[in-house]
């Protein structure tokens, strides 16, 4: 956790920018203390779109962060300036995460923190991002992409996504969505999730499933089948399923795997509560099976991951008081 800095220069955009301090700029010591402290970054006065901002300290200062957020780019085509390149990969060879929203990837991709990794961007800049750095494996079509210090995401709504995992990350899906709810976002959609459905959204008050959702959300201790969710709609099954994958880009049996995976984190991280009851609560029936289904969609066991998520971890949560202050 500890400090967040955001670097800020001419030629960035303004939407991530804001977004990153909105979630971790605004004091919610309230749900979770201590909370991130942020500074803003940059040559003094800078202009970012149709606004001027006056930074908090230099970019030198990136080096002495604990993770920083590059928002995006505004034009792919100009490369990004040599002092922020600098900038940001000092601080990731000084240990800091660097995470970046939407086009920042070209910033990352710039200072060499993509090599070899895999990366993603908005699907409209995806081909330029790999065409000019053929060293990066960029995939287009998720919503963001995590490899431990660097992570990347793709356009505004997938930017929120990603702030709100690193959330995750630092404080547990418990405190991750009440950020959410705070904000109004979905708390959760996985980084793999395809970045936009060719089917438009339904509006939300001609949404079918607008009731089903917390419906079933309320229930996930029911062994409830794709029958019953196409009855609590009065529709098909056949036609439940295309109405869910154009509203989630996925089916309903996936979508329920999801969410049950989601409570199970949630009382890992919150409860004592044995495996066996978590499989109970979650409907998985058995701890067995709820082992055999977190494994492969989290990556490790349910055990693993309360243990990884109840430790202490020193130097995390205190920020370093050295940064933004003068030399």
């Amino acid at each position: 956790m500890g400090t967040v800095a955001i670097p800020v220069t001419d030629g960035m955009l303004h939407f991530e920018l804001s977004l990153a301090y909105e979630v971790f700029g605004s004091d919610l010591s309230h749900i979770a203390d201590p909370w991130y402290r942020v500074v803003t970054c940059g040559p003094g006065v800078i202009r970012v779109g149709r606004f001027r901002l006056e930074s908090d300290c230099g970019l030198d200062q990136l080096s002495r962060a604990d993770t920083v957020i590059v928002p995006a780019w505004a034009d792919v085509d100009q490369d990004p300036p040599a002092e922020l390149v600098d900038a940001v990969r000092a601080a990731h060879e000084a240990g800091a995460r660097v995470a970046a929203l939407c086009t920042g990837a070209f910033v990352l991709a710039a200072a060499g923190l993509l090599d070899g990794r895999r990366a993603t961007t908005h699907w409209a800049h995806a081909q330029v991002l790999a065409t000019r750095y053929p060293r990066v494996e960029v995939d287009p079509d998720v919503l963001y992409v995590d490899n431990g210090s660097v992570l990347t995401s793709a356009g505004k709504a997938a930017a929120m996504d990603l702030c709100l995992h690193l959330v995750r990350l630092d404080h547990g899906s418990a405190i991750a969505n009440t950020v959410a709810r705070r904000l109004v976002v979905p708390p959760h959609r996985a980084g793999g999730q395809a970045q936009f459905v060719s089917s438009p959204v339904p509006a939300q008050e001609n949404h079918p499933l607008a009731e089903l959702f917390p419906w079933a959300i309320e229930r996930l201790d029911h062994p409830l089948t794709v029958e019953d969710l196409a009855r609590q709609v009065t529709m098909s099954s056949r036609n439940l399923g295309r109405h869910f994958r154009s509203v989630t880009g996925t089916t309903p049996l996936q979508w329920l795997l999801t969410q049950r995976i989601r409570r199970a984190q949630e009382l890992l991280e919150t409860t004592d509560d044995s495996v066996d009851a978590i499989a109970e609560a979650t409907g998985m029936g058995t701890a067995t099976t709820l082992r055999r289904h977190f494994n492969r969609t989290v990556g490790v066991p349910p055990d693993t991951y309360r243990r990884t998520f109840r430790s202490s971890r020193p130097g995390l949560g205190s920020p370093r008081p050295d940064v933004g202050a003068p030399r």
